[in-house]
């Protein structure tokens, strides 16, 4: 039969990403599948590199964060805050999903451009380095991707 549903005890990774307005990925990290979307969000926040604004000053956080409804704990907005990041969580039971999907669509779209690669697709790899390095391989590409063709060497 397998697990309890309720036991969480599912097998698997889970990804956790940030991306810019056109979808291309400042940071992705990997957890176990089983563990909640905020125990590691306040390090995927601090792995962000700096932002350069158009005056030229460099920005080290962008200006807001648009998140999904598993994010929506105290801490996670009080680590928004405390880093000057604005803060576009959709909140449990008072938002609906859809004024916040307009934003969230262009991350799905990542995730779907990571999916294209099959070695992401399945997790063939035990270690986690090894996934990671596969993961980070695969954004890497998808940057490529999105350069201009004359841009590309």
């Amino acid at each position: 039969m397998g697990p309890n549903p309720t036991d969480r005890g599912k097998p698997g990774t889970k990804r956790h990403l940030i991306v810019d307005r056109q979808g291309i990925p400042l940071v992705v990290r990997l957890t176990g599948a089983n563990r909640h979307d905020s125990i590691i969000f306040e390090a995927v926040l601090d792995a962000v590199p700096p932002v350069k604004c158009p005056s030229g000053q460099r920005r080290t956080r962008p200006a807001r964060l648009h998140a999904d409804k598993a994010y929506d704990i105290p801490r996670c907005r009080q680590a928004l805050r405390q880093r000057h990041i604005g803060v576009r969580i959709a909140r449990k039971g008072v938002e609906s999903s859809e004024r916040l999907g307009r934003h969230r669509w262009v991350v799905e779209r990542t995730l779907a451009w990571l999916n294209r690669y099959r070695r992401l697709t399945i997790r063939y790899e035990r270690r986690e380095d090894l996934h990671q390095a596969f993961l980070t391989l695969g954004c890497a590409l998808s940057c490529f991707n999105y350069l201009p063709t004359e841009k590309r060497f």
